[in-house]
């Protein structure tokens, strides 16, 4: 249950629509449903903004075909991350309100129309990191950001990156997602005054330990204003993303209020 919802409960109460009683059972529900194997977390929309994420890896399809509809019932725009095309079927049967990313192992569920502000540039450095990229650039779409997506721009071209300038220079954060030593992060620092967020990848050859060498390279990095999540990990870099975009562009309600919603279209 988000602000909204809450809101609106609150209303039909005054209004006598809903009786006490009925209003006590529906918040009831409100701190955490339990449901044996899990306990669905409905509150954290009213702290955090953005509802409780579903991480599907590691779950089975009885026990997501159980959280996702009681997700949905309370919330909109439900993130179910690191999906394959099996688990979007699992979710489409029981909830077909949904959408797919694939690139991003990202599945949409219950989709409303988010209004969009700031500017996230995801800079991903080569087309195998694009995954990563989309889970970020997915992530902070969906929480109300704009985002570029600039891809295959890694240092052994650097001349790629230059081109969007630009872009860079006039963006809130930039995410950099970059596998092998990981330098795009550093090249990236050193040209921006925003903050970067840095994502090491599991790409790259043997050395490249899985993109532990990746990782040791952005922490070490000299470039200022340079943070650093864990390998591969896309959603918590997007989700960081929309913090500091979010404070940016930081408006009245009455201005927020007037902007328009827009559809979240991936193919």
């Amino acid at each position: 249950m988000d602000q909204k919802h809450l809101e609106e409960l609150l209303t039909q109460v005054q209004k006598g629509g809903l009786s006490v009683e009925e209003a006590t059972l529906a918040l009831k529900k409100l701190p955490f449903e339990d449901l044996g194997y899990a306990k669905i977390d409905n509150h954290r929309s009213l702290r955090n903004g953005v509802p409780e994420v579903i991480y599907c890896e590691g779950k089975s399809p009885e026990h997501i075909r159980g959280i996702v509809p009681r997700l949905a019932e309370h919330s909109a725009n439900v993130l179910a991350t690191r999906a394959s095309e099996e688990v979007y079927q699992v979710i489409k049967e029981v909830y077909p309100a949904c959408r797919y990313n694939k690139s991003a192992r990202i599945v949409l569920v219950n989709p409303q129309p988010v209004v969009k502000k700031g500017s996230i540039v995801v800079a991903a450095a080569g087309t195998s990191d694009i995954p990563v990229a989309e889970e970020a650039a997915a992530t902070a779409e969906v929480i109300g950001n704009n985002v570029k997506r600039i891809y295959d721009v890694g240092v052994a071209g650097i001349h790629r990156l230059l081109e969007y300038c630009e872009d860079l220079y006039t963006a809130n954060v930039v995410v950099a997602v970059a596998g092998m030593e990981g330098a795009l992060a550093s090249v990236v620092g050193g040209l921006v005054s925003c903050p970067v967020i840095a994502v090491p990848t599991s790409i790259g050859y043997g050395t490249s330990f899985g993109g532990v060498a990746a990782l040791l390279s952005m922490l070490n990095s000299c470039a200022s204003g340079l943070s650093v999540v864990n390998i591969d990990n896309g959603f918590g870099a997007g989700y960081q993303a929309s913090l500091i975009n979010q404070l940016a562009v930081k408006e009245p309600k009455e201005e927020e209020q007037e902007r328009e919603a827009t559809e979240i279209n991936w193919q």
